[in-house]
């Protein structure tokens, strides 16, 4: 895919987290406008300062629609039309998505953020992406933890399936997953969950808003190799990298560290099989599963191999 990401056309669906983040982005414009420090507008509407900060950071959960027109009121924003498009905007803001009732599984606001994207680019060094993994991989993974009962489990994947609705909805966003060949060859759940798993990559890759491409073990080493990170592009918000460790979710939101993952994304990209070589590596895995493929070298396919898979199947 060419060109800015982010000139993409508008496929949000009118995401409550990205609404706060617009009306904190918003109110933060406005106080500056009206020439008052953080500190100053706080005192004078006879707040904590930390309240005003908390606000223009989007570390609020229910905005009040109540506080959004004293501070329409501080800022002098007298203008009809502006003060109801921010009042609108904090309604909206207050709505709950889906993915309220899974609070307890969701380890950050990623689902909310990926439901109001345009473009969504992912890169996997160990694992299949959350948006394409299938119900049997998904609780291979939650298995493997071993800290977690059959219920919490049972929890976690139909979470995880319900968050992947986005990619069949009505105007989808564009899905560009880079995976490293690793994920594909490591064994998570057994041959058959695997085999299960390569095929759906291969159907979802042949989604018109879905490319996957493969990035192979003879790519040698490159700047991501020290973790999994997804970029999200909004049509009318500033873009966000997310990162996760064993501890906790980043977000960053600066251009630097869009830039800087930008540039890393688009090199490891240079490194993948294109989409149509990366169908063919699949297909060929996915027979090696089947215990079809004739290949007596595992860690080697012959590309004439996957291209015979590709043909019968067409």
């Amino acid at each position: 895919m060419a060109g800015d990401f982010r000139r993409r056309p508008h496929m949000g669906s009118g995401s409550p987290t990205i609404k706060r983040r617009r009306l904190s982005q918003a109110l933060r414009q406005l106080r500056k406008e009206a020439g008052l420090s953080v500190t100053e507008a706080g005192r004078r509407l006879e707040w904590d300062p930390s309240k005003v900060s908390r606000m223009e950071r989007n570390e609020w959960k229910l905005p009040s629609v109540h506080d959004i027109r004293l501070l329409l009121d501080l800022y002098h924003v007298t203008d009809e039309a502006r003060r109801e498009t921010m009042i609108a905007l904090a309604r909206e803001a207050r709505q709950r998505g889906w993915w309220e009732k899974y609070q307890d599984v969701f380890r950050s606001s990623l689902p909310d953020f990926e439901s109001g994207a345009s473009v969504i680019r992912t890169w996997e060094i160990v694992l299949i992406p959350g948006l394409l993994q299938t119900e049997g991989y998904a609780k291979a993974l939650w298995r493997a933890g071993r800290v977690l009962d059959e219920t919490l489990i049972e929890r976690h994947v139909q979470a995880r399936l319900a968050r992947q609705e986005i990619l069949s909805r009505e105007s989808p966003p564009f899905l560009l997953a880079l995976i490293d060949e690793a994920a594909l060859r490591k064994s998570i759940g057994g041959a058959e969950v695997m085999r299960e798993q390569i095929r759906h990559l291969m159907k979802m890759a042949v989604k018109p808003n879905v490319t996957i491409q493969v990035v192979p073990d003879s790519a040698g080493p490159h700047p991501a190799m020290e973790g999994s990170f997804v970029i999200l592009d909004f049509p009318d918000d500033p873009s966000l990298i997310y990162t996760v460790t064993v501890t906790e979710s980043l977000w960053l939101e600066q251009p630097a560290d869009y830039q800087r993952y930008g540039l890393i994304f688009n090199h490891v990209m240079t490194l993948a099989l294109s989409p149509d070589e990366s169908i063919r590596l699949m297909a060929a895995l996915a027979e090696q599963l089947d215990g079809q493929a004739q290949d007596s070298e595992p860690d080697r396919i012959r590309p004439h191999l996957a291209q015979e898979h590709v043909q019968r199947n067409q």
